[in-house]
């Protein structure tokens, strides 16, 4: 059976799902961009790429079985879909933003039959009903924040991420509706009966995820070192220990450790007289 995935066609989640989805093993025809569909050499896997908007309505539909794009655009669509996994990319958070002048401070602020402006008209109005604020939701799409200037909204609702687009707009974040991220997602009944692979394909995105935290050290050390160096660097299951051919006095060691460690690491083996200290990039990790 077929596997069919869909991709963000282009925007802030297209580069990064397909670096993952080809660091994973999945070698896609050239060209992609200039086609709805991938193929993925020797497997029975599809690829479309479309808007991520409308990522969860064809997961939802069965159209795709898997697919790559924002928890704020699946909850915005409210659909029955599976999580799967989350990626730890696309990082973003759904915040109500107002212009600088008002001085708003919090939601309470806002005066009721507020326009609010927004791409996300269903989580906005979700979020103002829980504060018990009736406000009027006007649905846009394109560029929010320029909506107070010209007179469409009062407020609006938007993603932001490092919120330079709000403040060279003269706007200021007063509440965060939620905290998003890129995630895989499942058709309920293609978990059924594709479970398998789906699963299989989740697992080979994570092992990638794991492994760009991590690096692959070895080194040559002193005999003597070993139970110190096996302290310092209890890896996964403890550093893998070789002997050296014609060497009694030393052995070499080989382990994964986090990339936040690599710099102490180094220094701290080259003074204990480590020699051939080698520091290598991880495609994937399995644990």
């Amino acid at each position: 059976m077929t596997l069919r995935m869909a991709v963000p066609n282009k925007g802030r989640l297209n580069e990064r799902a397909l670096e993952l989805l080809r660091k994973s093993g999945l070698e896609m025809d050239v060209n992609w961009g200039r086609r709805l569909y991938a193929s993925v050499d020797n497997q029975d896997f599809e690829i479309m790429f479309v808007r991520a908007q409308d990522i969860p309505r064809f997961i939802h539909s069965g159209t795709v079985d898997v697919g790559i794009t924002g928890l704020d655009l699946i909850l915005e669509a409210d659909l029955d879909v599976e999580w799967v996994l989350d990626l730890d990319f696309g990082h973003c958070r759904l915040s109500v933003a107002a212009p600088e002048a008002l001085g708003y401070k919090s939601v309470e602020d806002i005066p009721e039959g507020s326009k609010v402006a927004t791409s996300f008209p269903n989580l906005a109005w979700q979020f103002f009903a829980s504060r018990d604020k009736n406000v009027e939701i006007v649905r846009i799409s394109g560029a929010a924040e320029i909506t107070p200037h010209i007179g469409v909204a009062d407020v609006i609702v938007d993603l932001v991420s490092s919120g330079s687009t709000l403040r060279t707009n003269r706007m200021v974040e007063i509440d965060t509706i939620m905290r998003s991220q890129a995630v895989v997602v499942a058709n309920p009944g293609s978990m059924d009966t594709k479970g398998k692979e789906i699963l299989d394909l989740a697992s080979s995105i994570e092992s990638v995820l794991l492994a760009e935290k991590k690096k692959y050290l070895m080194a040559d050390i002193m005999t003597e070192t070993l139970p110190e160096i096996e302290k310092m660097f209890p890896g996964m299951a403890g550093p893998t220990v070789m002997n050296l051919a014609g060497r009694d006095d030393m052995v070499a060691i080989h382990v994964v450790i986090d990339k936040s460690e690599v710099y102490d690491a180094v220094n701290a083996l080259k003074a204990m007289g480590a020699k051939g200290i080698l520091t290598l990039p991880i495609d994937r990790l399995v644990p």
